[in-house]
């Protein structure tokens, strides 16, 4: 691989670009991951955006084509909802024991979702627009897969594709300007990221100290919360970004601690309940505080994977919503 290659980043975007000069695909939930197969080479090697070796992790698609190739693409896996979910991989990716890797190649397989071809049989791609870069992709891969690789579909319409990837509970969309061409290790204006955030509100039910609180005094630094249902609290996850100073002595005020978990345990919750990690050190209080969160993927609707929340930001207290309303 050229040492300069390293994939070519988006910038943020709060809309889908208009116009017939933007072209438009989802934004997977997965792992980022350059595809070298020299020829005559009969593995692909794997990197990672800082060029790591990540081709041990991925026996069933570090067997890619027997051909010359260097493409960009997202290794993604499925949660049980059938969504792609990153920390369905998260098991996998430091993997380097050969045998532990090929069970996971059979219990969490895996797909390369290839969307952009940087070269072809020793000529390099990256200065070609997009519009001929993917019309060489669609004809080396004609049928749209090989094995573990596959060639996701493209949209004219930004706008559809964000709605309906937020009503499916996907991360979100890419778009990328027709004529753009690859800039390696880049963040350009030429391909615009919309990643889905959504808000939910749960209920309170533990809060853990700031890691070397000085003076011997506490610091509220996060919060496990839950999802009220029939049988109990279920637990969803921790949230500690968002919560600053005045947030935490504010929420210190108002929860009342108590000697045991308010979660559902195992007969109840199918996932456990609260993991020993997250358990550790925490403060238990009464369920009686209903919070505002924000966070990637339906969580809440049970869309990903063991119905924890991702990346979650506190958002705020909901002094108007009891956890009888939720």
């Amino acid at each position: 691989m050229h040492p300069t290659l390293r994939p070519m980043l988006a910038t943020p975007g709060s809309h889908a670009p208009p116009g017939p000069e933007w072209v438009h695909e989802v934004k997977w939930d997965g792992i980022r991951l350059l595809g070298d197969s020299p020829a005559g080479r009969t593995q692909t090697r794997l990197t990672t955006r800082n060029d790591n070796d990540a081709t041990p992790a991925w026996p069933e698609i570090a067997t890619g084509p027997a051909r010359d190739v260097l493409v960009d693409g997202e290794v993604i896996a499925l949660n049980d909802a059938g969504l792609p979910d990153f920390r369905v991989l998260m098991d996998r990716m430091h993997t380097r024991d050969a045998r532990k890797a090929a069970r996971f190649a059979v219990e969490r397989p895996a797909t390369y979702m290839v969307f952009d071809l940087l070269r072809l049989d020793g000529r390099l791609l990256i200065e070609e627009p997009w519009t001929e870069r993917r019309k060489i992709l669609q004809t080396v891969y004609e049928d749209g897969e090989l094995g573990s690789w596959q060639v996701p579909q493209t949209y004219d319409d930004g706008p559809m594709l964000h709605a309906v990837t937020r009503e499916q509970g996907l991360e979100g969309i890419v778009s990328k300007r027709r004529g753009s061409r690859y800039r390696p290790g880049e963040r350009s204006k030429d391909w615009v990221k919309l990643a889905h955030r959504y808000r939910a509100s749960l209920v309170v039910g533990g809060w853990r100290p700031e890691v070397g609180t000085a003076g011997g005094t506490e610091r509220l630094a996060a919060l496990l919360v839950g999802q009220p249902t029939p049988h109990g609290l279920v637990y969803r996850g921790r949230v500690g970004s968002g919560i600053g100073a005045k947030q935490a002595r504010r929420l210190g005020e108002l929860l009342r601690e108590t000697g045991r978990s308010p979660f559902a345990g195992a007969d109840v919750d199918p996932d456990g309940g609260v993991p020993t990690e997250d358990a550790r050190g925490t403060h238990w209080v009464e369920p009686l505080l209903v919070i505002e969160v924000e966070t990637h993927g339906s969580a809440v609707a049970a869309a990903t994977y063991k119905g924890r929340l991702r990346q979650p930001s506190f958002i705020g207290i909901r002094d108007d919503v009891s956890p009888e309303d939720l």
